[in-house]
């Protein structure tokens, strides 16, 4: 990306699972929110790895003041970052013993994780997305483009077919949590979208929606990471 990038890394052995962030796109994000400590069990008994990036976020999906083309050069870079720099890291710290990564993420970051298993099922074959927002668009005041389409899970997947799809159901795993408490009611909206679609093109996934208690903040989301990522990672 033209830069240093931050990477937070927790554990000694286990299977790999990359987290990207919210909107602050800060790489201790996970960590000041207490979800490293809540997964720790998982994390000292070697069953996963956690590898935390930034992201540049403020440049791409919520780069306010850039047209929408340099905002789409940056998640590109950003993809590449990931694609051609992170997972290699990842495939030799950990000796590539394992299938596929898993990720995950709360928020923007859910949308990430959803982003990045729908177009590299060969990488990333679960994720876990907790309170997420998965249109895109609506961060770009009403602008459109061919590479916006395809970096906006709920514009490509109700076309998504063929080849490109059976990639996705043969590999793909998705869980998307949601709660009904304060703070989710936009998030609660496009789960529920993403759910639909996810089932109308038999993509395998787990929906669930949380009580009126569940808020979109860290107290909620440790409590649901510890719940889903012990499964994932049993």
């Amino acid at each position: 990306m033209g830069r240093r990038v931050h990477l937070w890394t927790f554990g000694d052995a286990g299977k790999p699972l990359v987290v990207f962030p919210s909107n602050a796109g800060v790489a201790h994000e996970w960590q000041k929110g207490g979800m490293i400590d809540a997964l720790a069990p998982l994390i000292a008994s070697g069953r996963m790895k956690v590898y935390c990036p930034e992201t540049n976020i403020s440049r791409s999906y919520s780069g306010h003041g850039a047209s929408l083309a340099e905002r789409m050069a940056h998640h590109r870079a950003y993809e590449r970052f990931v694609l051609d720099t992170l997972v290699p890291h990842v495939d030799a710290d950990c000796r590539a013993r394992y299938e596929t990564i898993v990720t995950t993420g709360c928020s923007m970051g859910a949308m990430y994780a959803s982003l990045f298993v729908l177009k590299h099922p060969e990488v990333f074959g679960r994720a876990l997305c907790l309170s997420g927002k998965y249109r895109a668009s609506t961060l770009f005041d009403g602008q459109s483009s061919e590479e916006l389409y395809f970096n906006d899970p709920l514009a490509f997947m109700p076309n998504l077919s063929g080849a490109a799809l059976e990639r996705v159901r043969r590999r793909v795993h998705i869980t998307a949590v949601v709660g009904r408490g304060a703070f989710e009611e936009g998030c609660i909206y496009e789960t529920a979208e993403l759910a639909h679609w996810l089932d109308a093109k038999r993509i395998p996934n787990h929906v669930a929606f949380w009580g009126k208690d569940s808020r979109h903040n860290y107290t909620w989301w440790r409590r649901q990471a510890v719940h889903y990522l012990g499964q994932l990672f049993g």
